[in-house]
């Protein structure tokens, strides 16, 4: 198992210290191959966590806010289980220390993990979907779930609901250089079946932006952060937030984002987030 992370090796598992005064946003997300022959064809792979800590008596700009993060990914096929397993305890971290939840379309990567689940560990996932499903019926001042997806709509003006419109329309750049010319299966492949590191890299730094910008768009629902008006280049955050994890940051197909801002309205989804049948649009976060 790979795992990257910016909490000390030790920690990289676990949730890091709760800044005294604050409002924790834990976002998740997971990727998975796909197998619509076969019933549960789903096979996750990777999943990332990013931990946002936001002042409970002030908004801020979230350009100026340190996030933590850890980023996990199978070495091989065989450790689908050991992934689940450290997937679900992060579920259950972020349940135990944060005020929101978040992830986009949060209920197909539960559901997903669910389904691949080790028996010890699946009751921790069936609990973490149902709180999902009483997400708008729980107290927003104590741990809840917000699901960007479905639960953003008082924020969105256009009728897509999947994360690359929603960044967009938000002012938040979520260009994915990852996905030019090769797709997010193809690159897994060709880490699982050659070995390529940079396959790897760049599904890992594409799960990441998924779910860093998921906390963002959460904290914006929330009325806990901002941005300028001139938007945000969620590029060069990861590129400072995570320097030197992965050489695909240095590769200069990556590093040409950091400079302007990016048109990322055209940019294609890892087949996890694609697009799905449109959800009732709702008026608030609840």
């Amino acid at each position: 198992m790979i795992i990257t992370s910016s909490l000390p090796k030790a920690s990289s598992l676990k949730s890091p210290p709760l800044r005294s005064g604050t409002v924790r946003i834990a976002s998740v997300d997971v990727e998975w191959t796909k197998n619509y022959r076969i019933k549960n064809g789903q096979r996750p792979f990777c999943y990332s966590v990013a931990w946002l800590d936001l002042p409970a008596s002030r908004t801020l700009d979230l350009a100026d806010v340190p996030f933590e993060w850890t980023s996990v990914y199978v070495e091989e096929p065989g450790e689908m289980d050991t992934l689940v397993r450290h997937a679900a305890a992060t579920v259950a971290a972020a349940t135990d220390t944060s005020t929101i939840i978040t992830g986009h379309q949060f209920c197909a990567d539960l559901a997903v993990l669910e389904a691949n689940a080790p028996t010890d560990v699946a009751p921790r996932l069936r609990a973490a979907r149902a709180r999902w499903r009483e997400r708008r019926d729980a107290d927003p001042h104590e741990s809840h779930y917000v699901d960007t997806r479905y639960d953003a709509g008082h924020l969105l003006t256009g009728t897509s609901r999947r994360l690359v419109d929603v960044c967009t329309e938000l002012g938040l750049d979520v260009t994915q250089p990852e996905l030019r010319k090769v797709s997010m299966p193809a690159w897994h492949r060709r880490w699982i079946e050659e070995g390529q590191e940079e396959g790897r890299e760049r599904v890992s730094v594409l799960n990441l932006r998924h779910s860093l910008s998921t906390a963002y768009v959460a904290a914006r629902a929330a009325g806990l952060g901002v941005w300028a008006d001139g938007g945000l280049n969620v590029n060069r955050i990861i590129a400072e937030g995570a320097k030197g994890a992965w050489a695909w940051l240095e590769n200069p197909l990556f590093t040409d984002l950091l400079e302007d801002q990016c048109p990322s309205a055209d940019a294609e989804l890892s087949p996890s987030k694609a697009l799905k049948p449109l959800a009732k649009r709702r008026s608030s976060t609840r």
